[in-house]
Parts: C-alpha cells; structure tokens; sequence
C-alpha cells in the first residue's frame, strides 16, 4: 500500500509540473504576440501644386503695405552711408576739409567727428532741392499708390542723375567708359548709372584736390618764410611747424577762412540749383 500511495504522489507531482509548464509556455507566447508589432500601410502621397506662386507687395488698396513700407526704410538706413558717400556732394567736401586741416599742420584738430558732421550738413544743404525733387516725384506718389516700385525708382533717380552729370567731366565718363569695354553713347542720356557713379566720384576727387592745392599755398608760403627766418638766425634745430603755427591760424582767422572755403563749395553746386 505504500509503494501504490508513493507511485500515486509522485504522478500527481509530476502532472502538476507538466500543468505549470503548459502554463508557462502560453504566457510567454502570447506576450510574444502582444509585442509584435504590425506593418502600416504607407500613407498616401500628395500631388505637387500646380498653380502659380506670386507676391504682393501692396495691400488691398493698391498702396504698399506697412511691412513693405518699413523693410524700405530698413533697407535705406543700412545703405544710406554708402549712397551719401557716392553719389552727393559729400565726398568733395569732407576732402576739402580734410586738407585744409592737414594744410594748418593740425593733425587731429578739428577731429574726424567734427569734419565728418559739417561735411554732412553741408551736403545736405546742397542737396536739398534735389532731395525735394526724389521726395515730391518718386516717394509721395509711391507711398500713396500712384506708382509702383519701379516706377519710383526711374523717377527718383532722374533728379540724382541729372545733379551727378552737371558735376562730371566727360573725360571721365569717356574714361569709365572705355574701362568697362562699353561703346561710347550716342547721347548723355544713355550713360548708364553704372558709369555715372564713378565717374562723377572721379569728377569730385579732382576737383576737391584742385581745391586743396589752392588752400596749401598760402601756408606752404608761410612755412618757407620762417624755415627762412629761422636759418638765418641759426636755430636750426627748432622745428620750423611750432613757430609757423600760430601765424597760419593767425592768418586762417583774420580771412575768416571757414567762411571762404565753405561759400566756395557751395557756389561750386550752384549751377544744380
């Protein structure tokens, strides 16, 4: 009776392994399963566009819209400097005077600051009846809708155009001219702005040197008088510039020299006005 209860015992154990193995092995091949994951079928591509792509600068009133209008003004402050520095009178001035501080021995006096400012100023001035010119013809009309963008720019260059050539030597523009392997233009108003610009800077330069050679001579002259003065007194060794000095300041005031050289820039653009 023992041997038949132990041979009973040991089969129940043994089944109920072979339960907890039957068992495990379904756990596991489901969660095999529930881990699988399913292929997706690819989404469906979509048709390129075929219609036209435009840009509209004005607004629904056919003026130029607000971001329009202040990426203008954006983009004129950044180029600004350069287009004062090349197509105004601003170059020839500050030459001007430039040398007439280096023609007094005055290396830093008036500073780059106080040059560069009336220069600026004076520039203005001259270019005030062009700039009104540009302001009623060009940019009024365009910002009130009248004229598109390109219309403002032919319009508001034919008065800049026109104040660049009075001042240009055509030497000069026969110059650039046959530097870019251009045929020469039948009439002026075929030169293209790119030849006018630098011809005109040209132009500006030559006469702002011919301006300063006349305003060297005056103080070259002081200069040799006390060289001259000084060597026959024997003080060689004194540099000539500190007693020169004074009396180049001396005589640049009482010929209100400020007012000579400024009144001659401008009667120099009085034929644009």
């Amino acid at each position: 009776m023992t041997a038949l209860r132990s041979g009973r015992l040991l089969a129940l154990v043994i089944l109920g392994l072979a339960m907890v193995a039957g068992f495990l092995m379904l756990t596991a091949t489901g969660a095999h399963a529930a881990g699988v994951v399913q292929p997706t079928a690819p989404a469906t591509p979509t048709p390129p566009a075929t219609g036209d792509f435009s840009v509209s600068v004005n607004g629904p009133d056919g003026t130029p819209s607000s971001a329009v209008v202040t990426l203008i003004g954006i983009t004129l402050l950044s180029v600004a400097p350069a287009l004062m520095l090349m197509m105004t009178s601003f170059t020839k001035i500050f030459v001007v005077l430039a040398m007439t501080r280096n023609a007094l021995a005055l290396q830093s006096i008036p500073p780059n600051q106080v040059l560069a400012g009336l220069a600026l100023f004076l520039s203005l001035f001259v270019m005030a009846p062009v700039i009104g010119h540009i302001n009623d013809d060009a940019l009024q009309p365009y910002l009130a809708g009248h004229l598109d963008f390109d219309q403002a720019v032919e319009v508001g260059t034919k008065p800049l155009r026109t104040f660049m050539l009075h001042q240009t030597r055509e030497e000069d523009v026969a110059l650039i001219t046959r530097a870019a392997g251009q045929a020469n233009p039948k009439d002026i108003a075929d030169v293209p702005m790119t030849t006018v610009i630098p011809a005109f800077i040209i132009s500006e330069l030559r006469s702002a040197f011919i301006i300063g050679f006349v305003i060297f001579i005056p103080f070259l002259v002081i200069d040799l008088v006390v060289s001259a003065a000084l060597m026959s007194m024997g003080m060689m060794m004194l540099p000539p510039v500190m007693i020169s000095l004074p009396f180049k300041i001396l005589l640049f005031v009482l010929v209100d020299g400020w007012g000579l050289i400024i009144k001659s820039l401008i009667e120099s653009y009085q034929v644009v006005h």
